[in-house]
C-alpha cells in the first residue's frame, strides 16, 4: 500500500501529530518510571475515512479504534488484514456479528447479554475489557464498580476470560481532574485480578488525559483528536 502523491500533505501531517502523541506517551512513561513499550495507542478513527487510517497505517501503526460497527465492518474489509482493531463504544448484542471476527479486542462489555452474544458465532471470541462507568454518570455505559466484580465472575462462569477494565471518566476542565478515576480504576482493577481472571490491562485515558492515565498504570490509551484533528 503506498502513498499517492496528492495524499502527501495528508500522510506528513498525520505523521507530524502521531509522532507528538507517541513522544508525549514516551514522556509521561519517564515521568512513572514505565517503559513506552507497556503502553498501547489505539488511534480512534471513528468518523475518519479509510485514506487517513491508511496514512496512518504507512506511518507504522496497527492499533485501530472505532465505536460502530458498520463503521468498522467496512472499514476493515477495505484496509490491511494486520491492523488490529479495538471496538471501544457502546456494542448492541444484535450487532455483534458485524464485527466478532475483525475485533482484536472488545473494551465496553459491560452486561451478559453482551457476553453471551459474544461467545456466539464461529472461532473463539476475541478478547474482552469490562467497562466500568467510574463516575457513576447516567448516560454512560458500564457496570458500577461495586457490580464489576460480579459481572467478572459470571463472564468467566460463561467462558470469557476478560483481560481487564475500561474506563471513561467525567469530563473535567483540565487532565487533571480525571487522576482521582484513573486511580479508583486501578485500585478496582488490584481487587479484582486475583490469579483466576489475570486483569492485567487497564484502558483509560483519551487526548484530553491520557499523559496523566498513563502515570496511574493505563497500559491501553484511546487517542483520536490528537492524532487526527488537524488533517481537517
Amino acid at each position: 500500500m503506498g502513498v499517492k502523491m496528492g495524499d502527501m500533505h495528508l500522510f506528513n501531517g498525520l505523521q507530524g501529530d502521531y509522532q507528538q502523541v507517541m513522544n508525549r506517551v514516551g514522556e509521561a512513561a519517564a515521568r512513572a518510571n514505565r517503559s513506552a513499550e507497556e503502553i498501547t495507542v489505539v488511534a480512534v478513527s471513528k468518523g475518519r475515512p479509510p485514506d487517513e487510517v491508511a496514512a496512518l497505517y504507512e506511518a507504522g501503526h496497527r492499533d485501530f479504534g472505532e465505536n460502530r460497527a458498520s463503521e468498522m465492518a467496512e472499514k476493515a474489509g477495505a484496509l490491511p488484514d494486520d491492523i488490529r482493531w479495538h471496538f471501544v463504544g457502546s456494542l448492541q448484542s444484535n450487532k455483534v456479528r458485524a464485527v466478532r471476527g475483525r475485533t482484536h479486542l472488545l473494551h465496553s462489555l459491560d452486561r451478559m447479554s453482551l457476553a453471551k452474544a459474544w461467545l456466539k458465532g464461529i472461532g473463539a471470541p476475541s478478547p474482552v475489557l469490562i467497562q466500568v462507568n467510574i463516575g457513576r454518570e447516567e448516560q454512560k455505559g458500564g457496570v458500577l464498580a461495586e457490580q464489576a466484580g460480579d459481572l467478572v465472575e459470571r463472564v468467566v462462569e460463561l467462558g470469557l476470560h476478560p483481560r481487564g477494565l475500561m474506563a471513561i471518566p467525567p469530563l473535567g476542565g483540565r487532565p487533571e481532574d480525571s487522576r482521582k478515576f484513573f486511580v479508583e480504576l486501578r485500585d478496582l482493577q488490584g481487587r479484582l485480578a486475583i490469579d483466576a481472571h489475570q486483569l492485567t490491562e487497564l484502558s483509560m485515558g483519551m487526548t484530553d488525559d491520557f499523559e496523566v492515565a498513563i502515570e496511574e498504570g493505563a497500559s491501553i490509551i484511546r487517542v483520536g483528536r490528537a492524532i487526527f484533528e488537524s488533517t481537517h
